[in-house]
């Protein structure tokens, strides 16, 4: 037999102010529950206003079959009037479980806003605004309860900033304050789930077209001006900005500090094909000698060693260019950027008018064809191989240079002059 309950028991209180009522409104929200579960949708609407109505703050189960309720007409409904009637009835429902239940610890003012901002967005994709604010409202209501930001609601409420900053529904300045406000959260995350969430808000801004090199200064300068040995912000800084290929002193003043703080081979190489572009063969090279004298790992040594290489050529300085590209076949034979120096430096041997520096073509050919072979992960490197290639084929010595030095096309040959000096190569004509 069924215990009686004891409606007149304190912990029924928030049923009702007499056992009759709160009798009355239990059985009312059972029902409510029943009339939902077998789709009696007027006496489950019934049921929900009489619980609204005498005791809004009884259970959280009265909004949970109250929203299946509101989305289960809403699904029915038969035109967008009266679908707009019961998405009106479910956004209510969420203000009413606010005012109920906002100091709930686990269903409180966080979960219910962040419930309410999602179906929000679902309904009413093209009411910006009201995005806009509730979606800030819900992000905001998280750090409030939690003491911190719930890091996909913010990927997701930035997101839709990052769209309406493209479709000109906000101000740059507007979008910079939003990342200003909100990146701090995502700093030190170590979960994977939490990196690629940063990755997503880091990517939205750089890619929103706010993230000018003018904004991004404007926003970098003050921060780093109270805080210039902050690691974090200056990664941030460097990272939002070299994606914004800003080219600026501040940009490069930046990167350089973040560097003297946390040194690596990839912020090297950044910064050496920096100072590339901008014709500072001096602090390029010193970036990567750097570098290169820390780095352990052979890869990033190689990507070091291609750079020093790369970079040696452009200022003419074969013989280091050699010393690079030799490092480099030693860690990879296979890689073409090796081939690629050496076919420039023994070019670059052939400086007189006799055959043992015309000879050096051959050696140039031989490498430059080479590299053709191995950098087709590269085409426009590959491309310049080509072309290098064919002008050292063009400059090959005559047939009578060749004959009048007792030289037969296909014979071996050894180069003794230049860079190419000790090189087995065949002879050929032009």
């Amino acid at each position: 037999m069924a215990q009686e309950i004891n409606y007149d028991d304190p912990k029924y209180a928030v049923w009702g102010e007499n056992a009759n009522e709160r009798r009355d409104n239990m059985l009312n929200n059972q029902f409510l529950k029943e009339a939902v579960d077998n789709k009696n949708y007027p006496a489950a609407s019934k049921y929900l206003n009489i619980l609204l109505t005498k005791c809004p703050s009884a259970s959280q189960n009265i909004y949970t079959n109250g929203a299946k309720l509101y989305k289960n007409l809403i699904n029915k409904a038969e035109d967008e009037e009266g679908k707009k009637v019961y998405i009106d009835s479910l956004m209510y429902l969420y203000d009413v479980r606010l005012k109920a239940f906002e100091k709930h610890k686990k269903y409180g003012k966080d979960y219910i806003l962040n419930r309410k901002a999602r179906e929000f967005y679902s309904f009413f994709p093209d009411d910006r605004e009201g995005i806009r604010k509730i979606f800030q409202e819900a992000v905001e209501a998280s750090n409030e309860m939690k003491g911190k930001y719930d890091l996909e609601l913010v990927s997701i409420y930035f997101a839709e900033l990052c769209a309406d900053y493209s479709n000109d529904l906000i101000a740059a300045e507007d979008l910079i304050a939003a990342y200003d406000r909100y990146s701090p959260a995502f700093e030190g995350v170590e979960a994977e789930e939490d990196i690629e969430l940063k990755n997503q808000f880091d990517s939205a801004f750089g890619q929103s077209g706010a993230a000018s090199c003018e904004n991004l200064e404007s926003l970098f300068a003050k921060k780093l001006a109270d805080a210039p040995e902050d690691e974090a912000l200056l990664s941030q800084a460097v990272s939002l900005m070299s994606r914004a290929n800003c080219d600026s002193d501040f940009f490069f003043a930046t990167a350089e500090k973040y560097y003297s703080i946390k040194p690596s081979s990839e912020t090297a190489l950044f910064l050496a094909q920096g100072f590339q572009n901008r014709s500072e063969f001096e602090k390029a090279m010193k970036y990567l000698s750097e570098a290169l004298a820390s780095e352990q790992d052979a890869a990033e040594k190689e990507k070091l060693y291609v750079r020093i290489g790369l970079i040696s050529v452009q200022t003419k300085n074969y013989a280091e260019a050699v010393k690079a590209a030799n490092e480099i076949k030693g860690i990879n034979p296979e890689n073409g950027y090796a081939y690629f120096l050496l076919g420039q430096c023994y070019a670059a041997s052939a400086n007189c008018s006799e055959l043992k520096c015309q000879a050096c073509y051959w050696a140039a050919y031989d490498m430059m064809n080479k590299a053709v072979g191995l950098l087709a992960s590269e085409p426009g490197i590959q491309e310049s191989a080509k072309k290098m290639a064919a002008s050292f084929r063009s400059a090959f010595p005559t047939k009578e240079e060749c004959f009048f030095n007792e030289l037969q096309a296909g014979a071996s040959y050894t180069i003794k002059h230049g860079f190419a000096n000790g090189v087995n190569t065949t002879v050929r004509f032009r």
